[in-house]
């Protein structure tokens, strides 16, 4: 029988839950206190998908620069890098400061270390308030924030999917820019809104192991103007 370890807890900011990184030998995972997973280091091949399809689509632009919301286990930043040119620079915004420390220590392995990369800054908070600041100042942003559209860990993760927080994406891309957001699953509705807040779109799905396991949904949200 497996023995998982918890290793550390980390209060999510501004709830009264909380994020618990286990270990069982070589294996880890990332789980809500006294709820279900989020994540683990043996199933990212749909956050792996997420940063390709989209890092493929502008690494050829002079000094690409991306945006990441959730470092979760770095394997969406590992790919993102891997996927870009020496010229880029690729921002994350990660609301929990243990998760930073997790994938310093850890974790870091099981995705190559990418936070050691030069071409990598982390912000600490709330990717919200990146976006905000900014004005065309991405060439893609990436949404790997909670579980989605529809939020499990915190329901502020909300207004990032809201027609108010995807207008916040649109203005903060550079023309042609791309918005790629990762969901657990479709959401026809999302769609439309989408679509209503300027973008066009087209939606891939993806396994989360590979030719395997759950089937999850990238929404590659374009800015044409």
């Amino acid at each position: 029988m497996n023995h998982w370890t918890l290793l550390d807890t980390a209060t999510i900011p501004g709830t009264d839950g909380a994020l618990c990184l286990h270990q069982c030998e070589n294996d880890f995972t990332i789980d809500i206190q006294d709820g279900g997973q989020l994540m683990n280091t043996w199933e990212h091949s749909s956050e792996d998908a997420l940063a390709k399809l989209t890092c493929t689509r502008v690494a050829n632009r002079p000094q690409p620069r991306v945006l990441i919301g959730g470092l979760g286990m770095g394997f969406t930043l590992a790919a993102a890098l891997r996927h870009l040119g020496d010229d880029a620079e690729v921002v994350v915004g990660e609301l929990v400061p243990e998760v930073v420390k997790w994938n310093r220590g850890p974790l870091g392995e099981h995705a190559g270390r990418p936070l050691d990369d030069k071409r990598a800054t982390v912000r600490v908070g709330d990717v919200a308030k990146v976006l905000r600041a900014e004005r065309k100042a991405f060439d893609a942003i990436l949404l790997d924030v909670d579980n989605g559209p529809e939020a499990m860990t915190r329901q502020k993760n909300n207004w990032l999917y809201s027609f108010d927080g995807l207008s916040e994406s649109y203005t903060a891309l550079r023309p042609g820019g791309i918005l790629a957001i990762w969901s657990a699953g479709p959401d026809r509705v999302f769609t439309q809104r989408l679509k209503k807040a300027g973008f066009s779109v087209r939606q891939a799905r993806v396994l989360s192991d590979g030719k395997q396991g759950s089937l999850h949904m990238i929404w590659l949200a374009t800015r044409e103007d």
